[in-house]
């Protein structure tokens, strides 16, 4: 699995992420992160910061940045641990991640398809990629409708409103 021990990463991460307003927030190594969901090294989110350690899956900082942009502002402002949404939205979630991992240099869409599911996400298909390739048209639409997305496809650098 893909971690963010990697400095160039860090970079690109910090690069495609900054349009979006969200600040990464390092954190020393056995420290607990902050806002973690799920605890040990998984990504977390209080407010615009994204807390990561260095031994945090690509995987995790993705997911956690894709919710705090596909939530709404009102939400994103109390904004601690726990980004709730729907159904919809989850899976809006999960395909903005995987369109992220794509741009990324070294990553690409065999690997982050490949940690998602390492971790376990779970999709009707069995695999992540099978999911995005034949059953992620709505999650797609609801990218384009929150104008997270543009209608040709390319990320649009913006939060949903």
């Amino acid at each position: 699995m893909l971690t963010l021990g990697d400095p160039d990463l860090r970079v690109a991460l910090l690069s495609l992420l900054s349009p979006y307003g969200l600040k990464l927030e390092w954190v020393t190594a056995a420290t607990p992160i902050p806002g973690s969901y799920w605890g040990e090294s998984e990504a977390g989110l209080i407010g615009d910061r994204l807390y990561l350690r260095h031994d945090t899956p690509l995987h995790s900082a993705l997911h956690e940045a894709a919710h705090f942009v596909c939530m709404t502002a009102s939400r994103r402002e109390v904004l601690e641990r726990d980004a709730g949404g729907d159904h919809s939205e989850e899976n809006a979630v999960c395909y903005l991640q995987i369109l992220w991992g794509n741009t990324l240099p070294g990553v690409g869409f065999a690997c982050i398809l490949a940690d998602m599911d390492t971790w376990g996400y779970t999709f009707r298909l069995g695999s992540a990629a099978r999911w995005f390739d034949e059953d992620a048209s709505d999650a797609r639409q609801w990218l384009q409708r929150e104008s997270i997305l543009r209608e040709d496809g390319t990320l649009s650098g913006r939060c949903r409103a």
